[in-house]
């Protein structure tokens, strides 16, 4: 858990500001979180993306994807800046948790955090696909 300065920055764990590079791309993500991917990553799935063609399917995810996105330096520091509108879809106030999900960071509210955590930790305890 990390807190949001009154800039809209957060830091970045020493760990991952390794695996990041010096620029990242904030975004949308699903559930109402944010993801967080270096550039070198964000352009494979640009390219990936544009590869795929134009269905409708991915032509929805891609624009929900793509027109959030927000580049950002990651400081001398250690801090990126969460733009306004993307804190504001993802609910982000004061803390903010990070999480290391393949090849990007997810930035979650702590209290939506806590309960998709819970629900998936029910969900795989008992043995069931997460839903």
């Amino acid at each position: 858990t990390h807190t949001v300065d009154e800039k809209n920055r957060i830091s970045l764990p020493s760990k991952f500001r390794k695996e990041l590079g010096k620029l990242v791309v904030v975004t949308r993500g699903l559930d109402n979180c944010l993801f967080v991917y270096p550039h070198k990553t964000w352009l494979a799935i640009s390219k990936e993306t544009a590869s795929r063609g134009h269905l409708e399917r991915d032509t929805r995810y891609t624009r929900f994807l793509f027109s959030g996105a927000a580049e950002s330096d990651i400081d001398s520091a250690g801090r990126i800046l969460l733009p306004e509108f993307l804190r504001g879809f993802a609910g982000l106030k004061s803390q903010v948790v990070l999480t290391g999900v393949h090849d990007r960071i997810e930035l979650w509210d702590p209290k939506e955090w806590t309960i998709y955590r819970k629900k998936l930790e029910s969900e795989f305890s008992k043995g069931n696909e997460a839903k």
